[in-house]
């Protein structure tokens, strides 16, 4: 069939648009490593890959982990940002440290668990027990590899490897819960004093490459947005609430300057810090011109619009609705991010645009 001057006019912008959000999403996906990557990472729900399912035996109902088939121990649909970062190095995902059975632990261990926080260092699982988890785990695998076991790190590779750091969220919100925003802001640098004990203590152990996560837009949750008076003036130009996101950037502002502070006490390290918060609120302030819906809805949950989030009536409980697979949502449950959010983050991650320095994901492996 012919086509007129007007359907060549108008499909042009469309193909122009999925060209665009496709190159946007393939951005540096292919890394490479010379060598085998080993990969230990410490943090919350954003990437533990398994730590609450296996530690406690809490197995979420569907449809969590829809697009794996089953429940696979994340807070998601399906990958989480830290998956689709393995992938870029061609490496399996991490196996929870928690997981005792069927483990192979030759790429790592993921220490990271739903609910950590920085403070206090060794309350349930927060970043300072992750540390003494980890460096338990150094201990008995270097001893078991001396004796000819093959399912764990190498000493040498516990140089070689990268710690990664991604934590903070839920410090956060936690403080919200009980505290006025100037009180908040006071307690940030009790959790800096608790990641550096962390890395400085990684890098007492051999740790010498560690890549940093900042905390993103808690503002922007439909968890935190959803008990908030709709005539509050807290609300920004995207819809998200200012004094929490002005909380994360002052975490993030001291998280950088902690950087800093120890590239320069850590002379033979290489510390990457990422800002995280930086490309998650680009996708939620201009979600249309990525592909996504709402960015504020939430894909499970309840209660329809504005968040379609209940905290009596949550992901999987009784009386939820989920969207369609497919569908191009930011948020999976008013917390956590959904598939195709987490994969979005990643290629921006894996860009460099956001790093400091600009190093390639895959720059500890080669």
């Amino acid at each position: 069939m012919k086509m007129n001057e007007k359907g060549v006019g108008s499909i042009w912008p469309a193909i122009i648009f999925v060209v665009a959000v496709s190159l946007c999403f393939a951005s540096n996906v292919e890394g490479g490593c010379s060598r085998s990557p080993v990969i230990f990472n410490m943090g919350d729900s954003n990437s533990d890959t398994g730590s609450v399912l296996n530690g406690f035996g809490f197995v979420r109902p569907p449809p969590f982990g829809r697009l794996f088939h089953r429940y696979v121990g994340r807070v998601s649909d399906g990958r989480l940002i830290i998956d689709f970062l393995c992938e870029n190095i061609t490496t399996s995902y991490l196996t929870p440290y928690l997981k005792s059975m069927g483990s192979s632990f030759t790429n790592g261990a993921n220490f990271a668990v739903g609910g950590g926080k920085t403070f206090p260092r060794f309350d349930f699982f927060n970043l300072g027990l992750q540390s003494v988890q980890f460096f338990w785990f150094q201990n008995q695998s270097i001893e078991l590899t001396s004796k000819g076991y093959k399912d764990f790190v190498k000493e040498e590779d516990f140089k070689r490897a990268l710690y990664m750091v991604d934590i903070g969220q839920n410090d956060l919100a936690l403080a919200f819960g009980n505290s006025s925003y100037p009180q908040v802001v006071e307690r940030i640098p009790t959790f800096m004093a608790e990641i550096e004990y962390a890395i400085v203590s990684l890098y007492q152990h051999g740790g010498r490459k560690f890549w940093v996560h900042n905390t993103g837009p808690l503002g922007c949750l439909p968890q935190q947005l959803v008990n908030i008076s709709r005539s509050s003036d807290d609300f920004d130009n995207h819809g998200c609430l200012k004094s929490r996101n002005n909380a994360a950037k002052k975490f993030n502002k001291q998280l950088k300057a902690l950087c800093k502070k120890l590239r320069a006490a850590m002379k033979d390290a290489t510390i990457v810090y990422v800002d995280i918060f930086a490309i998650k609120y680009d996708l939620i302030a201009n979600a249309k011109l990525y592909g996504f819906e709402n960015p504020l809805m939430v894909c499970c949950g309840h209660g329809g619009p504005p968040y379609n989030f209940d905290n009596l009536i949550q992901c999987g409980g009784l009386g939820f609705s989920v969207c369609e697979e497919g569908s191009k949502y930011v948020s999976w449950d008013g917390i956590h991010y959904t598939q195709a959010a987490n994969q979005f983050v990643a290629s921006k991650i894996l860009s460099t645009k956001f790093s400091t320095p600009p190093l390639h994901f895959d720059f500890f492996c080669n």
